[in-house]
């Protein structure tokens, strides 16, 4: 008769800090940092991972396309920055500071989403009452929204294999755990995890997944960078000092990064903003100030008009500083250096300081001679002609170079009114000379920093002091 072994229990190593668990000894601690606090525990009964189907490999040819349709989320804007829509097995992380409106705005979406079958919000920052209280005063209702609000993985996990719907939003991925992965929520393993497990599942059901993410004081999302890999899409909601919100994609697996979805908050919630160059333009009655310069800047699939302020003041102590939060500081610095170098422009002395209308963030190239311009107006206090619109990229040389769908920003110019618009020279390097005045889409073509400030100032362009 044989002997039978009984099988030696399951042991694993846990923080007593924060819950961190590891199958071996540690000195110090991954998740926390603390020393000397992993304590030898019996290995919970889940421990090992979910056991999951066996999948099988299927043909490319057998793929149905009509899968991977997208579906109308309710918000232009959204979809705009999603890349056309929602789309079925889809996981989406969406960040942003506390208080901007990620709740809100994917309460919305929840509410408003064309999608073929049942919602479920997961809630684990709010109860029940709150969040019906929050969708009665934005005037949401749909039938067949369901709430959990739980910051147990396991539960929401399994609302969903019983609810089975074709969206589900979790608020927020840091406040949701897992025994799996510890016993403190927010830690790097519980964020990594279960952002992990929620992305598989959706995949596997072909439904919708958005998570709400905490950020750190940096702006950026907080936890491991694993958990921006696992989703599908990234997006950050920002917020100007005005009440406008800005929804930008980070990373889309399914569209472009270049996308800005643009809102307002209301007392009836984030609003589509239908005219958004109203936003970034200072309506003034007269002639405007020195230092104000409007770009053509081109953002995804539209233009926007957006107007940069800029000042310049004496360096204290003979220092130049550069004072920028919108546009980045070494582009500011760049463009500085063009001007003193072909234009001759005094700039080594002095303080910058520049700032878009409307707290918009500007990186597209297609800024720099806006940017130019509106230095210069500054250093020199002369205004530019209230309505002409610049839009081209500046080298180093300084030379204007093209930027991409020109005619587009001409036209969006024209709609607002604006008469002059000037721009780079054809990529053949033609002349500086004057577009066509029956041709809507023509502009003011300039070769050189130098011609555009001719341009410009015409005869009362100075050197700024030198």
């Amino acid at each position: 008769m044989q002997s039978v072994v009984a099988k030696a229990p399951r042991t694993s190593y846990e923080c007593s800090s924060c819950g961190h668990r590891e199958a071996k000894w540690l000195g110090r601690c991954p998740a926390c940092g603390e020393w000397n606090a992993m304590r030898e525990t019996s290995a919970p009964a889940g421990d090992g991972g979910p056991k999951r189907e066996a999948r099988f490999s299927v043909p490319l040819e057998s793929v149905d396309p009509a899968e991977g349709a997208r579906s109308p989320s309710g918000s232009a804007e959204v979809d705009r920055v999603l890349g056309g829509g929602i789309m079925r097995g889809s996981s989406v992380l969406i960040g942003g500071e506390p208080g901007i409106g990620k709740s809100t705005l994917l309460l919305q979406l929840a509410a408003r989403a064309s999608v073929q079958g049942r919602v479920l919000y997961v809630s684990a920052e709010e109860s029940a009452a709150q969040i019906r209280l929050r969708a009665d005063r934005l005037g949401l209702k749909r039938p067949g929204l369901e709430l959990l609000c739980t910051g147990d993985l396991s539960e929401a996990v399994r609302a969903l294999d019983r609810v089975k719907p074709a969206l589900f939003v979790v608020d927020s991925l840091q406040t949701i755990a897992s025994a799996d992965a510890g016993n403190v929520p927010g830690t790097a393993n519980q964020v990594k995890y279960c952002a992990l497990e929620l992305a598989d599942w959706a995949r596997e059901h072909g439904s919708a997944c958005f998570l709400v993410a905490h950020v750190t004081k940096d702006g950026m999302i907080a936890g491991p960078k694993a958990a921006e890999h696992t989703v599908d899409v990234v997006l950050m909601f920002e917020q100007s000092e005005t009440d406008a919100r800005f929804l930008r994609s980070a990373k889309n697996r399914f569209g472009s990064t270049d996308e800005v979805g643009l809102f307002t908050m209301t007392e009836r919630g984030l609003e589509e903003q239908t005219d958004p160059s109203e936003l970034f333009l200072v309506r003034r009655a007269g002639e405007a100030p020195a230092g104000a310069a409007v770009a053509a800047t081109w953002e995804g699939t539209r233009a926007l008009l957006v107007e940069i302020q800029a000042l310049t003041v004496p360096g204290k102590a003979s220092l130049s500083r550069v004072y920028s939060e919108r546009v980045e500081p070494a582009r500011v610095a760049r463009v500085a250096a063009v001007l003193e170098k072909h234009a001759g422009l005094g700039l080594s002395d002095q303080d910058l300081y520049v700032n878009v209308s409307g707290g918009m963030r500007l990186s597209e190239p297609g800024i720099d001679l806006a940017l130019a311009a509106a230095i210069y107006s500054a250093r020199t206090g002369l205004a530019l002609p209230p309505s002409a619109a610049l839009a081209g990229e500046l080298s180093l040389a300084g030379e204007v170079r093209p930027v991409r769908r020109m005619s587009g920003r001409v036209r969006a110019a024209r709609a607002m009114g604006f008469e002059r618009v000037v721009g780079a020279a054809s990529i053949r390097g033609e002349a500086t000379v004057r577009g066509e005045a029956d041709d809507p889409d023509s502009w003011e073509r300039v070769s050189t920093i130098g011609a555009t400030i001719r341009a410009l100032f015409g005869s009362g362009a100075k050197n700024g002091g030198r």
